[in-house]
């Protein structure tokens, strides 16, 4: 396995993986392709620390700089693959240079959704998904006044949190009747309005962006509801949607996502898929999907391992964080339905975690000012564990002991 080894998409998942192939020894010709014209660097940042000031865009990166000509690792960054052919293992660039591979990984990562909004074009309308829009937003909130936040997911909440962190007026608008709803459950989710309500956000829920209006920039946004929500600048956070397009026709399986086994390797032997992008056949949860920092990370040196022969399975249990003004918020396992939620601690007081249960199976487990739950609660997900609720509601029990 000497030949080329390519990487198309230059982000966690793929800079992580381009490093772990030099790690194991691999010393054949490596290609890092990525559309951002920046070397990899992490994204939680971006809603958080690097919006705020507090980070630059180096201190995010994942490598330092010059590491990747350090190691002999060729990056062609801010140019886009237009086509993957599975069968001739090509990859080909835009303007049409071709690039043969011996091994591949996909990890085009995700868009954002951009549903068609009259007035989302005007200026003062952003989104966030790179470091660029980072920025915009940045500027923009550098001169105060008030802002429209619409969707009130994982990274809308860090969005309002971080604008209200430097003052600015914040009203969101949520679909939902509570953040998160789909996620936590109009209980745990609750507790997230509330916080935000405390420091000062107004929320609307129920309700839609219709359209946005202003002359020379955004002015104003209204809703399904007839509220005109009038604003200087407003950031839209509706969801996102796997960039799958340079895998259609290439014969790999696709489907919400690239189809992965539970190793990572696609439908072709020797082409892998990793983070965002993997529609993953995980030996816990059944095919998932899975949009966060670490799933980037752990599967980015999977899929390295794998591509040099490595043929173990990819079991993470997953593990998510999220801070929002002073409350630590973490998350493992992954559940999109359950049964019953057993609570640890104080909801009031904003110190608790909550056990996600499916036909008393723990699936998942999120905490706020809680992290260690949440940890411990990883090894009892792998493990398919069915605890007794009455132990996971006690203080006193230890998590790890519900193992065998």
């Amino acid at each position: 396995m000497t030949g080329p080894h390519v990487i198309v998409g230059a982000n966690l998942a793929g800079g992580t993986a381009a490093g772990e192939l030099r790690r194991q020894g691999f010393d054949g010709p490596v290609v890092l392709i990525g559309a951002e014209p920046d070397p990899p660097y992490e994204r939680p940042p971006l809603s958080k620390e690097y919006m705020r000031g507090e980070q630059t865009l180096e201190e995010a990166s994942v490598r330092p700089p010059g590491w990747f000509e350090e190691q002999n690792i060729e990056t062609r960054f801010g140019v886009r693959v237009e086509r993957i052919d599975a069968s001739a293992r090509t990859v080909t660039l835009e303007g049409g240079e071709e690039l043969g591979f011996d091994r591949l990984l996909v990890a085009t990562g995700c868009r954002n959704r951009r549903f068609p909004i009259p007035g989302l074009d005007l200026p003062g309308v952003f989104d966030l998904r790179t470091a660029r829009d980072a920025e915009r937003i940045k500027a923009a909130a550098g001169k105060g006044g008030r802002v429209v936040q619409v969707g009130m997911g994982f990274i809308g909440a860090e969005i309002a949190a971080s604008l209200r962190t430097q003052n600015l007026e914040v009203t969101a608008i949520e679909s939902g009747g509570v953040p998160l709803k789909r996620v936590l459950g109009p209980e745990i989710g609750a507790v997230v309005r509330d916080l935000h309500a405390d420091h000062g956000v107004t929320m609307h829920f129920g309700d839609v962006a219709e359209s946005f209006e202003g002359s020379s920039g955004v002015e104003a946004v209204v809703t399904r509801a007839g509220r005109r929500l009038e604003c200087d600048f407003a950031v839209v956070g509706v969801g996102v949607q796997p960039n799958i397009e340079v895998a259609e026709g290439s014969g790999l399986e696709v489907g919400n996502g690239i189809v992965v086994d539970s190793g990572l390797e696609t439908n072709v032997p020797g082409v892998f898929a990793a983070g965002d992008i993997a529609l993953h056949d995980h030996p816990t949860f059944g095919q998932i999907r899975v949009e966060h920092f670490d799933n980037a990370l752990k599967m980015g040196q999977h899929a390295a391992r794998g591509m040099l022969g490595d043929k173990q399975i990819f079991d993470d249990p997953h593990w998510f964080w999220s801070d929002q003004y002073d409350a630590n918020i973490q998350m493992s396992g992954f559940a999109l339905s359950w049964d019953e939620i057993v609570i640890r601690g104080s909801r009031e007081n904003r110190s608790f975690s909550a056990f996600y249960l499916k036909d008393g199976v723990l699936l998942s487990a999120f905490s706020i000012n809680r992290p260690r739950d949440v940890r411990r609660a990883m090894r009892l997900i792998r493990a398919k564990v069915r605890p007794d609720p009455a132990k996971l509601r006690d203080e006193d029990v230890d998590l790890r002991t519900l193992i065998s």
